[in-house]
């Protein structure tokens, strides 16, 4: 069994946020795991210098402290229903409250969409999630980073796990396993050996190309032995956030599990490329 007793859901009540509301209530009662909602309220610093008494504030903090508190808690109120709740309204910016909170209490699982509200947004990585991503330990559970997302189940029936070539793929196989065993799902692995993008396509051959699967196979294998995981193995080569976006496509994955660096980890391909996977995804993602 998953160990997936406190949830954080961080939100902005943007549709993306509720549109992921429906994913994190059955996550919860999956785990029987408590959701925090966490509000982050960040005012800027607007001030009138020019006051005969001195700098007075141009805006009433006390009043927009006050309605977004309210409006925090008035959101998604017909949900989460006999789950344990607690609303949490903090003043930061949204990505240095997220890592606060779990820095300083025990998360076991961020669920967030990839974006809220902000330009361009079907282009780019909201800069909040983006920024989680990259800063904070806690798995992250992120939404389709799409504008009008396809109709998905909040049930898992197929799991997709990325994997690379080093052994930090173990502890993804196995948080992987565990997912797939809980929710009853069928599990495949999936690897993306170089492609053009790597190799210069004139000397991309088949034989090189078997070779790197032969390889691939092999170790992933070894690394299936270690992780005590059981699951077929699909292989393509190329770009390797579109053979994880494949692989879903052709198995109709309700989820992606993939391992994601540290800023002071040694990258392999599949965590370098932890941004485009997410982006490209046609369902949820969840990586750590």
């Amino acid at each position: 069994m998953l160990d997936c007793k406190k949830i954080l859901f961080p939100i902005d009540m943007s549709d993306s946020c509720t549109k992921t509301a429906p994913f994190v209530e059955a996550m919860a009662r999956k785990y029987s795991a408590e959701v925090t909602m966490l509000h982050a309220l960040e005012i800027p610093p607007a001030l009138i210098t020019d006051w005969p008494g001195g700098a007075v504030p141009f805006i009433d903090i006390d009043s927009i402290w006050t309605a977004e508190t309210e409006a925090s808690k008035a959101y998604l109120m017909d949900k989460f229903e006999g789950l344990k709740v607690q609303r949490i309204v903090m003043e930061g910016s949204a990505a240095r409250v997220i890592d606060d909170y779990v820095r300083d209490h025990h998360t076991d699982l961020i669920m967030m969409p990839t974006h809220g509200r902000g330009l361009f947004r079907t282009l780019l990585l909201g800069s909040v999630t983006a920024k989680v991503l990259h800063d904070t330990a806690c798995p992250v559970w992120t939404g389709v980073h799409i504008e009008s997302p396809p109709t998905i189940s909040s049930d898992l029936s197929t799991i997709i796990c990325g994997v690379d070539l080093t052994e930090d793929g173990i502890a993804t196989m196995q948080f992987a396993s565990r997912l797939a065993e809980d929710s009853k799902a069928k599990l495949f692995l999936v690897h993306a050996v170089p492609g053009a993008e790597v190799i210069p396509e004139k000397y991309f051959d088949e034989d090189l190309r078997y070779c790197l699967e032969q390889d691939a196979r092999k170790i992933i294998s070894q690394l299936q032995v270690s992780a005590g995981v059981t699951a077929p193995i699909c292989l393509g080569a190329g770009k390797v956030s579109h053979v994880v976006r494949d692989a879903a496509l052709g198995h109709s994955a309700d989820l992606i599990v993939i391992g994601r660096g540290r800023a002071t980890d040694t990258l392999g391909r599949l965590r370098s490329n932890v941004y485009s996977i997410v982006r490209d995804a046609p369902c949820p993602v969840i990586s750590m």
